[in-house]
């Protein structure tokens, strides 16, 4: 394994973990820490981009550059990614079943539309 796959494999483990167990927080209300779950998943945000950076630059790849395809793949995630956490939380937290379902399978359907997106159809 090279050393630059084996960093981003660490700095993506440790954001990955900060950002679940800031989500964790902020989602159950038995925890009470609404507050410091946000900043901890901000911070495994910043991880995770800081980590893009990093790799890129110990495989000395030109930096990334900002596109309109690649600005509406991200609008597309965001939403896709929204939507399915919404659904999530309206069927486990607030016991809204046959809705939540229905908007995670939207949710599901739009990341779906990444894939004509990014690699077009041909």
């Amino acid at each position: 394994m090279k050393k630059s796959n084996f960093v981003a494999l660490i700095m993506g483990s440790v954001s990955g973990v900060f950002f679940a167990l800031g989500m964790c927080m902020a989602t159950l209300p038995e925890w009470n820490a609404f507050r410091p779950g946000i900043i901890m998943g901000c911070f495994g945000m910043v991880i995770a981009l800081v980590t893009v950076f990093v790799w890129r630059r110990m495989e000395h790849k030109e930096p990334i550059r900002i596109t309109v395809k690649a600005v509406a793949a991200t609008i597309v995630a965001i939403i896709g990614t929204l939507c399915l956490g919404i659904g999530m939380c309206m069927t486990m937290v607030w016991a809204q079943l046959v809705t939540g379902i229905i908007v995670g399978v939207v949710g599901i359907a739009v990341l779906l539309m990444l894939i004509p997106v990014c690699k077009g159809i041909k």
